[in-house]
């Protein structure tokens, strides 16, 4: 895959202003794990190989089981291996992320809520939305996965 254009460098204000939303909810008091767990589902449902191969690798890094990183996709059929707030936080992250199929219906607000307060729940979409305008991006100008510059 070739880089169509560097984003960054086309729109550094742009750039900066998601990098600053980016600091605020590392900054939120969600778990540090739980925010890339939605953002790798986020990625996983967009189908962005950079964005999945990154947080892949954070979540690796972080210690987190390859067994556990490689069920993310079927996290609802994984038994106990997610807790409650991160099976939450995937729900959430999968309805608001299909938001033109789902509508985010009350029975998933409800469920998200049960396991949120209003600000954890408002800053859990804060990330899920960040997450799906930097998936656009590095789709849309084919930004290549560390693991393809690797390789080549």
């Amino acid at each position: 895959m070739t880089q169509r254009m560097n984003y960054a460098a086309a729109a550094p204000g742009g750039t900066k202003a998601l990098g600053a939303v980016y600091g605020y909810v590392a900054q939120s008091g969600l778990p540090a794990t739980l925010i890339e767990l939605v953002y790798l589902r986020v990625s996983q449902i967009n189908g962005c190989a950079y964005c999945i191969d990154m947080h892949c690798r954070t979540l690796l890094k972080a210690g987190m089981p390859v067994e556990k990183l490689v069920l993310v996709p079927a996290w609802y059929d994984a038994g106990n291996l997610f807790d409650e707030r991160e099976s939450a936080a995937l729900k959430w992250a999968e309805v608001v992320t299909r938001v033109s199929d789902t509508h985010v219906p009350e029975a998933a607000y409800v469920e998200a809520r049960a396991a949120f307060s209003e600000k954890e729940l408002a800053n859990l979409t804060i990330a899920i939305g960040l997450m799906n305008a930097y998936n656009r991006l590095a789709i849309s100008f084919r930004v290549p996965p560390q693991a393809a510059a690797s390789a080549a």
